[in-house]
């Protein structure tokens, strides 16, 4: 009796474990994933750049902020624009504004989508010293970015996701000092991030895991596995990274690490503690940097832009987003 009562017992015991796996499976029903819009995306980035170079204290810097804030609005965003002055590496002071479009904010289960929106004041690494202190058009490095989040943003106004979804787009990010200044710190970069860092939006504000996205438009990019990204949020980058393979975007996507990168990502995490990742362009073709020829120069304009690889970014991150 003894043997017959535990194997009834056990038998009992697998039935409930399946029927409760059944309901789990019925439970979770297919996540519907909004199609990303690689046209809408490249017109985001062209409208900033027809703005011209952003850089502080400029008129284009004004009129894009507006844009942007006003923009996110329009997609049903909470909006709040964190103004401040800020002091570069060479004492000047930036008029400075980090703005901040939040989605579904009752929600306690957040995520936080960044990009830097500002443009380098001089194209310090063109080939043409004449250049040097030309401003960047940063249609790349900058517009991507923000052009990737601002289509995400259009589609959360469309279907929202279940989590609640912060987009922010850092100020003076790209007002560093130039590599043969004396005395150059890696923090004179990030600037906006790190103002935002030290003096969060919303009072003891904080997310679950956060997504960098720079120079995220180039053709034929590749993406590759950050060292700080790794270091510090290293599930994060597993998530994104296998969410592209499943979607068929390893071209871009590439299974590889490569060292750390100093970018927005990196204050998040150490100032903010938001386990952060960056999503950066990176090709070790024996240029300087591995950021594209045009990278600090006069050529990062539309021409550098690529409908394929927005798509297969803001897919990508689409995805983990309405999967969560």
């Amino acid at each position: 009796m003894k043997k017959i009562f535990i194997f009834i017992a056990f038998f009992s015991i697998v039935i409930s474990c399946a029927n409760k796996s059944q309901q789990q499976t019925e439970d979770k029903k297919p996540v519907n994933v909004p199609t990303f819009n690689a046209d809408s995306a490249y017109y985001f980035v062209k409208t900033q750049v027809d703005f011209g170079a952003r850089v502080p204290n400029t008129e284009a810097h004004r009129q894009c902020a507006a844009y942007l804030s006003q923009t996110l609005k329009r997609f049903g965003a909470e909006v709040i624009e964190q103004r401040t002055v800020l002091t570069a590496f060479n004492d000047d002071k930036l008029n400075a504004v980090n703005i901040i479009g939040s989605f579904n904010p009752e929600s306690s289960n957040r995520v936080l989508l960044f990009a830097h929106w500002d443009s380098r004041p001089w194209a310090d690494n063109d080939p043409d010293p004449a250049n040097h202190k030309t401003p960047v058009m940063a249609a790349n490095d900058g517009a991507s970015g923000v052009g990737v989040l601002l289509e995400m943003a259009r589609q959360f106004s469309i279907q929202k996701p279940e989590i609640g979804v912060d987009i922010i787009f850092f100020d003076a990010e790209d007002y560093g000092a130039p590599q043969n200044h004396p005395g150059a710190s890696e923090d004179a970069w990030c600037l906006g991030t790190q103002y935002w860092a030290n003096n969060p939006h919303k009072a003891g504000y904080t997310a679950e895991f956060g997504i960098l996205l720079d120079m995220v438009g180039a053709p034929n990019a590749t993406f590759y596995k950050e060292e700080f990204s790794m270091y510090y949020a290293a599930g994060i980058v597993e998530k994104v990274w296998s969410m592209a393979a499943k979607l068929g975007f390893s071209n871009y996507f590439r299974d590889e690490k490569i060292g750390a990168i100093t970018d927005d990502h990196v204050y998040v995490n150490k100032i903010a503690g938001i386990p952060s990742i960056d999503i950066i362009q990176y090709r070790n073709e024996g240029q300087n940097s591995g950021f594209g020829h045009y990278w600090h120069t006069v050529n990062d304009t539309m021409e550098n832009i690529d409908k394929n690889t927005l798509f297969a970014v803001g897919t990508t991150v689409m995805h983990v987003v309405y999967n969560e």
